[in-house]
């Protein structure tokens, strides 16, 4: 009887969520072409088809998706393998796969990883940045480890650590009017100006949240963009404002743009940093360790 392997269950998984070929083999770190031929030996080797194919989408079959949920559970149990044998060893000596979002990890992980590196040279730590619902769905099939997400989010049954929290900053083109402000209410911001991130990024819902819902037809904004950094060169062109975290301000991208910032007066945090993991992770001891040393080093 033939058994799937467990890297042709990975690469149909990563067909399947991200319904693209080439992006699945990103997130796998092979080449299309070598993760196109395992899923066809898959397939054969099945004698059933998984994946529908054309060429302007990826769809995966009824039994595709079947068989993926099958997969994604066994590759949980795999992971979950992996960790019992390194239990036993030195805190914070093994393989960590850890993920963050990307209103997060170009910001926080530069600061927090050289001294990381310095209190545990043996840790490894393999970084994956993505949206929250992807981390999420990563972290329960086993294929990360733990996430550092922004909160409030619902993380259904997942553990989680507090490590910080920040309020936010209002970013302004040089010579806006609110500029002459010390301190802006949200009451006081054009919310016809306000740029956002896209749907399914979290900081865009906590900015909302931070202005009090305030037109929450403000997903009618101005402008739409994929990332923090899109957004500030926006508004360093003077075509709106956005809401940036305070951990962004010593950020190489704000220090080199024409804009003004100004803190939010709403009382804050506006959001808040956490470590989540499964709670049945048998590295447990290991990311509470990880979580108090990510903590002392942000508010350090």
């Amino acid at each position: 009887m033939y058994l799937p392997t467990i890297r042709q269950l990975q690469y149909l998984l990563a067909v399947i969520e991200l319904r693209h070929f080439g992006r699945a083999a990103e997130r796998c770190f092979v080449t299309q072409s070598t993760l196109s031929s395992a899923i066809q030996e898959l397939e054969a080797a099945l004698g059933v088809q998984l994946i529908e194919r054309t060429k302007r989408k990826v769809l995966p079959t009824p039994l595709g998706l079947e068989v993926a949920e099958k997969g994604r559970e066994i590759l949980k149990i795999s992971s979950d393998i992996v960790e019992l044998s390194h239990s036993n060893k030195n805190p914070l000596s093994a393989e960590i796969r850890l993920g963050a979002i990307p209103t997060i990890a170009p910001f926080l992980l530069p600061k927090v990883l050289p001294p990381l590196r310095q209190a545990f040279p043996d840790l490894v730590l393999l970084l994956i940045e993505d949206q929250s619902a992807h981390l999420l769905k990563r972290l329960e099939s086993g294929e990360i480890d733990c996430a550092i997400l922004a909160l409030p989010y619902p993380l259904g049954r997942l553990e989680s650590v507090l490590i910080g929290a920040e309020p936010f900053w209002v970013a302004l083109p040089k010579g806006d009017p609110l500029a002459k402000l010390e301190r802006i209410g949200s009451d006081e911001l054009p919310m016809e100006r306000l740029l956002l991130l896209e749907e399914g990024h979290c900081l865009r819902d906590h900015v909302i949240t931070a202005c009090h819902g305030r037109d929450r037809a403000a997903t009618s904004a101005a402008f739409q963009g994929t990332s923090l950094y899109t957004l500030i060169e926006m508004v360093s062109g003077g075509q709106g404002i956005t809401l940036v975290p305070e951990m962004a301000l010593d950020s190489a991208l704000l220090k080199q743009t024409s804009i003004e910032l100004r803190p939010l007066a709403e009382p804050g945090p506006h959001r808040e940093l956490a470590l989540v993991w499964r709670s049945t992770s048998y590295q447990q001891s290991n990311l509470q360790l990880l979580a108090a040393k990510l903590s002392a080093l942000i508010s350090g």
